[in-house]
């Protein structure tokens, strides 16, 4: 009671500046279904990257796997999200060793609970596009949970303010990678869609020039023969036909989906 009388403590105003300062996320072309979920965060590391980068994911998720899909081919596609589901699955682990490392830790030194915040909790009903937005959102909540464990071992002195400095925001950085990995592949899908549309202009153009030419030559060479256009015809929708996106379902593609968690 004494220290409620001598303390004032938060009543909303961080989350209020947190969601202040970041971007709203534009969900109006969105026409899929989502899957409401109540969400809590109490670390200010887990609110933050929570209203940073969950929609981030979320939008580039649908993106690849909805979007992209109508356009390139399928088995292209399921590369690409199996690229995203290896990294998640890798930056779980890691999230799961560091609290499972924090866990033992308490119970050798006989510590009961973890550390606990003063300021409120921010609490928000999310809207679940797919399995990956689930996915991300669980990370973020494992990345909630381990903040408060590291904060709570460096209080008793069990480890070193340093030690808690590099592993905070190793894991941050992390679970961001895999928000700004899933957006770097979703430009790139972008960008092979754009190149089928080019290459497609450029071929429908170049069948409407043979047309004409072949038309006008016709008079001129009886004995037909086949104009520069024509010779080029094929090459070019071969070309067209095929854009390689191998390289997109590759770790090397973005320098963030080829980080391995320590």
């Amino acid at each position: 009671m004494a220290e409620a009388d001598i303390v004032r403590h938060d009543q909303g105003g961080v989350n209020a500046r947190i969601l202040a300062k970041e971007n709203k996320a534009d969900f109006r072309r969105i026409e899929a279904a989502s899957v409401k979920m109540k969400a809590t965060f109490r670390s200010a590391e887990g609110k933050r990257m929570f209203v940073r980068y969950f929609n981030t994911l979320q939008l580039s998720a649908h993106f690849i796997s909805v979007i992209a899909r109508t356009r390139v081919d399928h088995a292209d596609v399921a590369r690409v999200e199996a690229v995203m589901q290896e990294q998640m699955d890798k930056v779980g682990a890691a999230l799961d060793k560091a609290i499972d490392g924090a866990e033992a830790l308490f119970s050798a030194h006989g510590i009961a609970a973890p550390a606990t915040y003063d300021t409120l909790p921010l609490e928000v009903e999310v809207g679940v596009l797919s399995s990956f937005g689930l996915r991300y959102l669980e990370l973020l909540q494992k990345l909630d949970q381990a903040m408060p464990m590291l904060q709570t071992l460096e209080i008793f002195r069990i480890i070193t303010t340093q030690v808690v400095d590099i592993e905070r925001a190793g894991l941050k950085r992390k679970v961001r990678d895999v928000a700004n990995g899933a957006r770097s592949l979703a430009t790139r899908m972008r960008r092979v869609m754009n190149t089928f549309d080019e290459r497609r202009s450029l071929t429908l153009s170049d069948r409407a020039g043979t047309v004409a030419s072949g038309e006008m030559g016709a008079a001129e060479e009886p004995d037909g023969g086949l104009s520069p256009h024509e010779s080029n015809g094929d090459a070019r929708g071969d070309a067209t036909s095929t854009v390689d996106v191998v390289e997109l379902a590759t770790p090397s593609a973005s320098p963030a989906l080829s980080a391995t968690p320590t």
